[in-house]
């Protein structure tokens, strides 16, 4: 098994579960079912479902991933912070909606 220093997982482009797995010392396959049940912290698993395909897509952020083997995050503040973010999302979604119904109501009026 590889290990990585917390320098080379920061340095990579994608943070892959074998990689992943390697820098904690388990299995990979502990990394994705992990993520898929929201009891390892380090990014998000993405399902995608339709007619065709039944896939997951995993998103491993190199400094939760780092924080997480170091002991120093917990799924306390992964939750306050994925909260926050989506209270901020949601207030982006309205502010996109007034945008566009101010921009509908300018173009009827041929502003």
């Amino acid at each position: 098994m590889a290990k990585y220093t917390d320098e080379q997982i920061r340095n990579f482009p994608k943070i892959t579960c074998k990689i992943a797995a390697d820098y904690l010392g388990i299995a990979p396959m502990a990394i994705s079912i992990g993520m898929r049940n929201d009891l390892l912290p380090i990014g998000f698993a993405i399902h995608t479902e339709d007619k065709y395909t039944d896939s997951w897509r995993y998103q491993i952020i190199d400094e939760r991933l780092i924080a997480y083997k170091h002991g120093k995050m917990t799924n306390i503040q992964i939750q306050n912070i994925e909260k926050n973010l989506n209270t901020i999302i949601s207030q982006f979604e309205e502010m996109k909606k007034d945008l566009l119904f101010i921009l509908s109501e300018s173009a009827e009026q041929g502003i």
